[in-house]
């Protein structure tokens, strides 16, 4: 009799501690949701500010039309990236170079320069690439995490009956594009 209960403590602590990893596994996993979709959240704050910046510079700089086709151009197709995050990471590269161009031709401009509009949705804009920048690497934190844990023994062994997936790294992928924009007005 007594090896039964011990049967059944062994039995009732391996259940325990199945469920606790299994539990563990599916925080992470929320985690990186919530936080994918903090990044989602202020992609879009940027798309809505792009066409505002556009309207602001083709007022002073009607010729330059390439330029503005070309950023509102990359800025729909993030926009409708619902993709992987390397996807949407390749389409924010473009739409990133798409904007230093636009904010190397206002150089050629002082009176845009200085248009008191156009310095606030600059400003706007680099402060939500800010918390842009702030939420990648929240999520990146949560992917490690839970990447970690897919990996590690023993949740590596729950991880894999379960089905839990690794996830993506939200990572820019050109060198010259890690560093911060520099504009200088």
């Amino acid at each position: 009799m007594v090896g039964v209960y011990i049967l059944l403590g062994i039995l009732f602590v391996l259940i325990v501690l199945i469920a606790g990893i299994y539990n563990g596994l599916i925080r992470v996993k929320n985690h990186c949701d919530e936080s994918w979709a903090d990044i989602d959240t202020e992609l879009k704050r940027r798309y809505n500010l792009i066409p505002n910046l556009v309207e602001t510079v083709k007022g002073y700089a009607a010729h330059e039309k390439e330029v503005f086709e070309r950023v509102i151009q990359a800025r729909n197709q993030a926009m409708a990236n619902n993709g992987s995050p390397e996807s949407q990471a390749k389409d924010e590269n473009v739409l990133i170079g798409g904007l230093r161009q636009l904010f190397a031709l206002a150089e050629n401009y002082p009176d845009l320069k200085a248009n008191q509009n156009f310095l606030e949705l600059q400003k706007e804009l680099a402060n939500t690439e800010d918390r842009i920048q702030r939420a990648r690497r929240f999520y990146n934190g949560n992917v490690r995490d839970l990447i970690n844990r897919i990996e590690i023994f023993p949740s590596n062994i729950i991880a894999s009956m379960f089905g839990f997936q690794k996830r993506e790294y939200f990572e820019i992928e050109d060198e010259t594009q890690r560093a911060a924009p520099k504009v200088e007005f």
